[in-house]
């Protein structure tokens, strides 16, 4: 007989099940059902193996499947960032169906008060960055490694990470890029798991769960130290390489 799940349990169930989604596990199977600690009767749900595939609403509509992760994440409250004065949960924004995602570190003041990664003055540098590429900012997705603006612009806790990195990687699973371009040291070490200076992690394509990933700098810090303007523009040109892309004639730097 149908049970009714306590709210928390069902909160903890539907975490675990997203856990099991980020390792690439889909397939699940109803174990006989079990008491639990307050000797309620409770379905168990277990992990199935190999050749899973993702739910049609995260696998044949992109868009759909986005909007499915977005409404999973609600007013998210999983970690402090939201009691240290974070507006809102910037999601992402871009095409569904991007072949090109840039992934950064986190929402700052202007991202927090608009709802759109990306919008302040290291925005309008992506911006540019993306036209040079001869592409627009609708045609590619953009997202962050987490959603929530930390106090004071800090860098993310590694917990904070952890936390929100399976709706991230739910997002990359759905749009299917072709290829991701990590912006900056903290998205890079965040996505790759390596503890290394930029200087090493440029200049050259990983394996990241099936797609071509690159490093380069993140635009606030161009902003910081123009200097590096031409090394982000040699990244960039091995990513539109990969993707059989072409500057725009009168682009020149």
């Amino acid at each position: 007989m149908s049970q009714t799940l306590d709210p928390q349990l069902r909160r903890a169930l539907a975490d675990r099940i997203r856990y099991y989604n980020d390792l690439g596990i889909y397939d699940f199977y109803r174990r006989t059902a079990e008491p639990n600690a307050c000797g309620d009767l409770v379905d168990i749900v277990v992990a199935g193996e190999g050749g899973a595939r993702p739910t049609l609403a995260e696998s044949s509509d992109p868009a759909s499947g986005l909007r499915l992760i977005r409404e999973d994440i609600g007013d998210c409250t999983r970690c402090r960032l939201h009691k240290q004065g974070r507006k809102q949960v910037v999601f992402g924004v871009g095409n569904p169906r991007a072949e090109l995602m840039f992934i950064g570190e986190a929402p700052g003041a202007d991202e927090d008060q608009q709802g759109e990664p990306f919008v302040g003055r290291a925005g309008q540098l992506l911006n540019n960055m993306i036209k040079a590429m001869g592409l627009s900012r609708e045609e590619v997705y953009i997202a962050n490694i987490i959603k929530c603006r930390p106090p004071g612009n800090r860098t993310p806790e590694r917990d904070e990470c952890e936390t929100c990195s399976p709706f991230l990687m739910r997002q990359i699973q759905v749009i299917g890029p072709k290829a991701i371009v990590a912006l900056g040291a903290v998205a890079a070490k965040t996505l790759l798991a390596i503890n290394a200076p930029m200087s090493e992690l440029r200049g050259r394509w990983y394996d990241f769960r099936g797609t071509k990933l690159a490093v380069t700098y993140h635009p606030a810090f161009l902003l910081r130290d123009p200097r590096q303007k031409k090394e982000t523009w040699k990244d960039l040109q091995m990513v539109m390489k990969e993707l059989g892309l072409q500057a725009p004639a009168k682009t020149s730097e």
